[in-house]
């Protein structure tokens, strides 16, 4: 059984998310708002949070920003549920952080089905801590923290992901579908041009440990075999 967190102000879809995930035996909290969304992610701390974009009184994606700046809150899977569905949309939901992007009107099946698999890989990845340092970065995948030169660097879930994806396959070229595969998990809708989004902004935000992070031209990427700078970057 998880927590899962409906962010969402339609009182018939509260009512049918209430009813269905709490049939699959989940424990569910319902906030018709964003304020009430964010205060219970703070007091009640869920495993999963679904999120609507088109809010009363703060836009979705302020409580998503939110969510993933705070400590208490941002390694919590964020999974955008909304009615705009276009790329650029979906596109600007992950670059906030979200790990997945569920269009309106949707299955309420597919949705479930989304959700426990979020889930399992959350638990997969939990259970046993383990750290890794190279070069200038050092990286602890329990916690979800990343440090360049001994100072801590924010990333959002998907971001991390991607990191870690990279350095586990390092001295291995990944291609962008494979990333996307791989970091992302599911069919979201989106193009490959995504990743070159996300490593670009995961180089910026590592700095000058983001020249691990290597481009192979017209495949993908790969994460350097030394810690040594690399002669050059092309982004």
């Amino acid at each position: 059984m998880a927590r899962i967190l409906v962010i969402e102000d339609e009182p018939a879809l509260l009512k049918v998310l209430d009813y269905n995930f709490k049939h699959a035996g989940h424990e569910v909290l319902l906030a018709p708002s964003g304020e009430d969304g964010l205060r219970l992610a703070r007091e009640r701390r869920p495993d999963c949070i679904l999120l609507d974009l088109n809010l009363p009184d703060v836009q979705g994606t302020e409580v998503c920003r939110s969510l993933q700046m705070s400590s208490e809150t941002r390694d919590v899977p964020i999974v955008i549920v909304s009615a705009r569905g276009d790329e650029v949309d979906r596109v600007v939901g992950f670059e906030l952080g979200a790990i997945d992007y569920v269009v309106k009107p949707f299955s309420v099946r597919e949705l479930l089905l989304r959700v426990g698999a979020i889930l399992r890989r959350a638990r997969a990845t939990s259970g046993e801590r383990r750290a890794a340092a190279f070069g200038a970065l050092r990286i602890d995948e329990e916690a979800h923290r990343v440090w360049v030169d001994g100072r801590e660097i924010e990333l959002t879930l998907l971001e991390f992901k991607l990191l870690v994806a990279l350095y586990e396959n390092k001295e291995r070229v990944q291609s962008r579908s494979a990333l996307l595969d791989g970091v992302w998990g599911l069919d979201v809708g989106i193009t490959t041009r995504t990743v070159d989004t996300h490593v670009k902004r995961l180089r910026d935000k590592l700095g000058r440990a983001g020249d691990y992070v290597q481009t192979v031209r017209g495949i993908g990427y790969r994460f350097a075999d030394s810690p040594e700078p690399a002669e050059s970057r092309v982004d």
